[in-house]
């Protein structure tokens, strides 16, 4: 049997070994999850929100081991760790608190002699495929709301985060649900897109990488179904002149290295207007110069090691790029270790950016801040919708008109005003051009994971 083997991006010790899945064991899986989405869709609502209830109450019950297992995996420090959990549980319950209405049939009008109604069906078998950088997040934003449609759900979790799949799987046994309701499953590439195109398997659901998307969407072409596919983003700040500026400040650095920037929404490229521009580089100067490297299990560390082994290189080769284009690099820009340990990369600062360069047109995935001066509002929104990406842009202003403006224009799935780099499980999560299509959370989630029929009956001629 071949087996995954994960690494401990401080230590470079084994963080876990799991065996990946033959061709037996995928159709075994899949037969299962057939029949549990069978029997999933004759219970009730009630039946299924207890099941979620009980799920989130078994996570938290072993948060600290979940949390540690993160850590581990892929290097974040354990205090967000620990928060990760504490959101999975925030979105989970918002999702089953808001379940009876969303999943409710539509009636219409009533036409004499007819009842007509349109119901949500479930779609069978769910197939979530989450990412690595928010394990816990990106799962619960399928697995909650499919199980509460009343599909089956198979977790193909990252093979940089695969405990956390297990861990859903193991909750939802210990919740009481059926037999295979929710499973976790490790494979490789090719099976995770050979169950792509299997009949078996209703509907896909990818975050990840535009071309981890691509790859699927391919794997999936021979059949008519909608995939979702959330991609990522190289997300715009605008930071205007009328900014509550030590509020901007404080927000923008740390929506750019939270999680060591491995985020798909974090802010990646940030165009501040002129009039301010020197002294908001100096503010997020020693901001950026104050974030501590280290064991991501001490609490005193606040910028934890970089995930996946060759990501630090292609770090420093996009702050390189800026560099040679004419970039100065204020603070940090390489590779690093502590105390001879660990993937680090420094928190980087940049300044006098340009488009041209590779870290303002892509995904950069890491503690990199960016800065470019713009001399008007039409310029910063020119610039920031000049992207194949589009998931999450940010305005700081003190003007809601200015921010409803740029609202409005902006090509992104999320604009945010004076904030950033956040969720919330009440809005739709969308993304827009190369970020994906379909869209997960809020009461418009469940339409992804659900089909519509119609009822038209004629009661008496």
């Amino acid at each position: 049997m071949t087996t995954l083997t994960v690494d401990n991006p401080y230590t470079g010790d084994v963080a876990c070994s799991v065996p990946l899945a033959d061709e037996v064991t995928v159709n075994t899986v899949l037969d299962q999850a057939r029949a549990a989405a069978r029997a999933a869709r004759a219970t009730s609502l009630a039946q299924r929100k207890e099941w979620c209830e009980r799920m989130v109450a078994a996570m938290e019950a072993r948060a600290e081991a979940i949390a540690t297992d993160i850590t581990q995996m892929m290097g974040k420090p354990l205090a967000q760790a620990r928060g990760e959990i504490r959101g999975m549980a925030e979105r989970a319950r918002y999702m089953i608190s808001i379940a009876d209405t969303a999943l409710a049939d539509i009636v219409l009008p009533p036409k004499v002699g007819f009842e007509r109604r349109i119901v949500k069906e479930p779609l069978g078998v769910v197939l979530d495929l989450p990412a690595w950088n928010y394990p816990l997040l990106t799962a619960v934003n399928v697995v909650v709301p499919a199980v509460l449609a009343g599909n089956a759900v198979v977790v193909k979790h990252s093979p940089r985060s695969p405990l956390c799949g297990e861990h859903f799987a193991r909750a939802f046994a210990e919740a009481g649900a059926p037999p295979h309701l929710v499973q976790a499953m490790h494979c490789d590439h090719p099976t995770s897109e050979r169950m792509v195109g299997d009949p078996r398997v209703d509907h896909v659901v990818f975050t990840g990488s535009v071309y981890g998307g691509q790859r699927l969407t391919l794997a999936g072409a021979t059949r008519f179904r909608h995939m979702g596919l959330e991609l990522g983003g190289n997300d715009p700040a605008y930071v205007a002149p009328d900014c509550d500026f030590d509020k901007t400040v404080e927000n923008v650095v740390d929506g750019a290295m939270y999680n060591a920037g491995q985020s798909c929404c974090a802010v990646e490229r940030v165009y501040v207007h002129r009039s301010l521009y020197k002294r908001f580089t100096e503010a997020c100067e020693a901001l950026v110069r104050g974030y501590v490297l280290g064991d991501p299990m001490s609490d005193q560390t606040t910028l934890g090691p970089i995930a996946q082994p060759n990501h630090p290189l292609e770090l420093e080769q996009l702050v390189e790029d800026a560099r040679r284009k004419g970039a100065r690099v204020v603070v940090g820009g390489k590779r690093t270790q502590v105390d001879g340990k660990g993937r680090f990369f420094e928190a980087t600062l940049l300044a006098e950016l340009d488009d041209s360069m590779q870290l303002m047109r892509q995904e950069s995935f890491g503690p990199l801040l960016p800065i470019a001066p713009v001399d008007s509002d039409e310029e910063a929104l020119a610039k920031m919708n000049n992207s194949e990406l589009g998931l999450t842009a940010s305005v700081w202003t003190k003007d809601r008109e200015r921010a409803a403006r740029f609202a409005t224009q902006l090509e992104f799935g999320t604009v945010y005003m004076n904030r950033c780099d956040s969720v919330d499980p009440a809005l739709p999560w969308i993304g827009v051009k190369n970020s994906g299509r379909g869209h997960s959370l809020s009461a418009l989630g469940f339409d992804q994971l659900t089909r519509p029929k119609s009822i038209h009956f004629r009661l008496s001629f």
